[in-house]
């Protein structure tokens, strides 16, 4: 398994396909949600995710949202309970760090997964909200 992180000029059609399907998968159909994933944010945003062979096996993106602020999300892993999702945000926040200076990085995490983020240093700073239909809450890792 690889990581790999891209703008969103360097990926191959390949790749793209591949995460676009993996996202589809689980936000998508696993989750039952019908939503609009293709929001132009690709263009903006660099692509972290880990690939065996041509599949895209967990995912994340991340966009400036303001400046000094990093928006992350999309993020995903198509093997569940096998350790990829924590692996996959571990290596992300790096990638963000290393490639997008940033005072904070923002999510806006299903509200199920909190204690997944808040493991990395994330403190939910919002009341619970809904997103398509699911709860959210906005969460804040602060870099400095």
């Amino acid at each position: 398994m690889q990581l790999i992180a891209k703008k969103f000029d360097e990926l191959t059609t390949t790749e793209l396909y591949e995460m676009l399907k993996a996202r589809s998968a689980i936000f998508v159909v696993e989750q039952n949600c019908v939503y609009q994933d293709l929001d132009d944010l690709d263009y903006r945003s660099l692509h972290v995710f880990y690939e065996e062979g041509k599949t895209v096996t967990a995912y994340l993106r991340a966009f400036y949202k303001e400046k000094d602020v990093v928006q992350m999300g999309r993020v995903l892993t198509l093997k569940h309970g096998t350790g990829l999702g924590g692996g996959i945000l571990c290596e992300g926040l790096k990638q963000i760090k290393a490639k997008m200076p940033c005072k904070k990085i923002y999510i806006e995490a299903q509200s199920y997964a909190i204690g997944y983020y808040e493991r990395e240093g994330f403190k939910v700073v919002s009341d619970e909200f809904l997103e398509d239909g699911i709860p959210h809450v906005q969460m804040v890792l602060h870099l400095e």
